[in-house]
Order: structure tokens, then sequence, then C-alpha cells
């Protein structure tokens, strides 16, 4: 992509070989280019994000990884953990939080809506099958 962009850049300058506007517009093309490789490797970086939520015994694990930072790490007994989704008010749309042992957290914010709507789902429905008897 990088290499598209500054090749279908250039293009425009073969016309000017060999005179100084080649050297007034080249920094330009340059600078884009620059910046479009900057964009993707932040947006890699940013894929970078983790969430794993696991049961052990009685206790819902869930660990966070973010691109920069320490990692984050909420426990609860699964008879305590609640899933709630808030449709508006939150961060994003349809806002996923599990709370338990005095603590509210988010989990999946960085999906999309109709990704976090079905995780919502799965929670409601995993809790409900670890907690009945």
């Amino acid at each position: 992509m990088v290499l598209m962009a500054f090749t279908l850049g250039t293009i425009p300058l073969y016309g000017l070989l060999g005179t100084v506007l080649l050297w007034g517009i080249l920094p330009f093309i340059l600078i884009v280019v620059g910046g479009l490789w900057w964009g993707l490797e932040r947006s890699y970086r940013d894929g970078d994000i983790l969430e794993e939520l696991s049961l052990s015994d009685d206790i819902l694990t869930l660990r966070h990884r973010p691109p920069k930072g320490d990692p984050k790490t909420w426990e609860c007994n699964i008879y305590w953990a609640r899933v709630e989704m808030h449709v508006t008010g939150g961060p994003v749309p349809h806002y996923v939080t599990l709370s338990g042992n005095g603590r509210t957290v988010e989990i999946g914010s960085f999906l999309s809506e109709d990704e976090r709507k079905s995780l919502y789902g799965e929670l409601t429905d995993f809790l409900k099958s670890h907690t009945t008897p």
C-alpha cells in the first residue's frame, strides 16, 4: 500500500524532472507517504488489545492487555457476577460491563456494535448455565 501510494504520487513528478518545481512538490508527497505509513503502523499497534475471560473453579477472571501500559486483571466469584448492557450513556453504544466483587469493569469496548450485542447474549447465557444448579 505504501509503495503504491509512493508510485502513484510520483507519476505527476515525471514531467517535472530536471526542474526546480520537482523539489518543491516532492516533500509533500513524501509527507503523505510517511503519514500513510505511520497510520498503518498505529492501526496495527491498536489492534494488539487482548481480553481473556476464563473460569477456574468458581472464580471468573478477566485479563485485559492494552496496547500500551500494564495488563489489568479482575476476579469475581461467578455466583456474584452480573453482566449489563448500557444501550446509551457509555463511551460506545451498547456498552457491556461485568460487575462483581465491588467493582464494575468494561468488556469488549473495542468490538463493533453488533459484536458487543452478541457478546452480551453469550455472557448472559454463560453466567446462567454456570450459576444455576
